[in-house]
């Protein structure tokens, strides 16, 4: 996925497009890469991330560059929920572990709008996170990379 790709992708939404924007919003998360995924949001983007506040880019690479420090070896998949004009509902579900070891399945959803330019400028995310033991990790490819394209989604792995 290039630099800019995510920025392409506009309103209105269709199915496809939609769901296209999801699974490059995925990718872009699953990268780690608090500089790229910024791209994606405008640049007074209003997020709310469990009881985080955040607006504007600066805000966001310093609030993903905590996260990542904390939520270690990271993946994510997302999948579309509902869509309409310049809206998009996800769900998703991420594994990680912390400093110590433990590790965590976090299941959330995402509500999403989006300018004219196909930036997000709102997003709102509610997540719950789930101790589980390293054996029962679901999520199992390449550390910093894209889901592979046959790798199952959430509601093939009954999640």
């Amino acid at each position: 996925m290039g630099r800019y790709t995510m920025l392409v992708i506009k309103p209105p939404f269709n199915l496809a497009s939609a769901m296209e924007k999801v699974r490059m919003a995925e990718n872009a998360w699953n990268s780690k890469n608090p500089e790229k995924i910024d791209l994606a949001y405008s640049e007074d983007s209003n997020w709310r991330n469990r009881d985080s506040f955040i607006r504007g880019r600066k805000e966001i690479i310093k609030f993903l560059h905590h996260k990542w420090e904390l939520e270690l070896n990271y993946h994510l998949i997302k999948e579309l929920w509902i869509f309409c004009d310049d809206k998009i509902a996800v769900r998703f579900c991420y594994e990680w572990h912390d400093i110590n070891g433990q590790w965590y399945r976090s299941y959330g959803n995402e509500n999403w709008s989006f300018d004219e330019q196909g930036l997000m400028t709102e997003r709102y995310a509610s997540i719950n996170d789930l101790k589980k033991a390293e054996k029962e990790r679901l999520f199992h490819w390449p550390y910093g990379q894209a889901r592979p394209i046959s790798y199952p989604s959430l509601s093939d792995l009954g999640l």
